[in-house]
C-alpha cells in the first residue's frame, strides 16, 4: 500500500472517529472517489486501534475509574465505578453481536457504497439536528440508567451501516434522551472503548495468522498517525459542544450527502473513481 494512502487512512480515522460525521464513510470515500485499492476491514480496524490509544488517553481520568470498577465487581463491591463499567459493557453487546453477523454475512462489503454513506449522511444528519434542537439539556452520563445504555447501544448498531457514524448515532440518542451535549460526547467516547477493543482484537487475531511483517508495518504507522489526529480531533470536539450547538455537523454532514450523490448521479465526474 503507498505510503501516502496509509497517511490519508490514518489522518481521515483520527480526524473523524469521535466527530458526529461518520469515520467509516469517510476511510471508504478514501477508496471509493481514488484510484487507490480498497484498504479493507483489515486496515480500517488498524486506525481504530490508533484512535482507540486517543480516547483513552484522553478520557485517563475515566479510564482509571472503570479500571477502579472492574477492581470492585471482582471482588464483589456494588460501586458506582462497577456500575458505570457494567453500563459500558451492555451498551455494547448490541453491536458487537451485529457486528459478528455483518462480518460473517459478507454484508459488510455490499454496504461500502458511495450512495448507501450519501443517503445515510444525510438521513441521521437530519435526526442529529432533531435531537439536538429538541433535546433537553438536563442529564449527566452519572445519571446513565440500564435503559438508558440499551437504547444508545442499540442505536450504535446503525453505525455499522457506512454513512452513518457511531459517534453521530450514539450522541443522537442521547441527547434524545436528554443529555448535556458534553456528556452525550464523553459517554459515546467511553462507549467507543470496548467496540473498538473488540474490533482491534479480531484484528490483530487476523494479522497473526495471515499478515506478514509488511503489512504489520504498515498498520502500526497508521494507527500511530491515526492516534495523533484523533487526540487533536476530541480536543476540537469537546471544546466546540462547551460554546454551542452540534450545528455545524449538521450542515458538513448535509452537504458532504448532496456532494457524494451528485457523483452517484452524475451531475460531477470523478476522474478515477469507482
Amino acid at each position: 500500500m503507498p505510503v501516502e494512502q496509509i497517511v490519508t487512512l490514518a489522518l481521515v480515522q483520527g480526524l473523524t472517529e469521535f466527530l458526529p460525521i461518520s469515520s467509516s464513510g469517510h476511510l471508504n470515500l478514501v477508496h471509493l472517489l481514488t484510484r487507490w485499492d480498497d484498504q479493507g476491514p483489515l486496515m480500517d480496524v488498524a486506525v481504530h486501534v490508533g484512535t482507540l490509544a486517543a480516547v483513552m488517553a484522553y478520557l485517563w481520568r475515566d479510564v482509571l475509574v472503570l479500571m477502579r470498577g472492574a477492581g470492585h465487581l471482582f471482588r464483589g463491591r456494588a460501586t458506582q465505578e462497577a456500575r458505570l463499567l457494567l453500563l459500558l459493557v451492555l451498551a455494547s453487546l448490541p453491536v458487537l453481536g451485529a457486528g459478528f453477523i455483518f462480518f460473517t454475512a459478507g454484508l459488510v462489503d455490499s454496504l461500502r457504497t458511495v450512495e448507501v454513506i450519501a443517503w445515510a449522511n444525510l438521513v441521521f444528519a437530519l435526526v442529529l439536528w432533531l435531537s439536538d434542537a429538541y433535546g433537553l439539556t438536563i442529564r449527566r452520563v452519572e445519571h446513565t440508567t440500564t435503559s438508558d445504555a440499551l437504547m444508545i447501544g442499540a442505536a450504535q448498531v446503525l453505525a455499522l451501516v457506512p454513512g452513518v457514524s457511531r459517534a453521530g448515532i450514539t450522541m443522537t440518542m442521547a441527547r434524545f434522551l436528554g443529555y448535556e451535549r458534553t456528556d452525550a460526547a464523553r459517554f459515546s467516547l467511553l462507549l467507543s472503548i470496548p467496540t473498538i477493543a473488540a474490533f482491534g482484537a479480531a484484528a490483530a487475531l487476523e494479522l497473526e495468522v495471515n499478515g506478514s511483517a509488511r503489512l504489520e508495518a504498515e498498520a502500526g504507522l497508521a494507527a500511530l498517525l491515526a492516534f495523533a489526529a484523533a487526540i487533536v480531533s476530541i480536543w476540537f470536539m469537546m471544546g466546540l459542544l462547551r460554546r454551542t450547538t452540534m450545528l455545524a455537523f449538521v450542515v458538513y454532514r448535509l452537504a458532504l450527502g448532496v456532494f457524494l450523490l451528485a457523483i452517484v448521479y452524475g451531475f460531477i465526474i470523478i476522474p478515477g473513481a469507482d
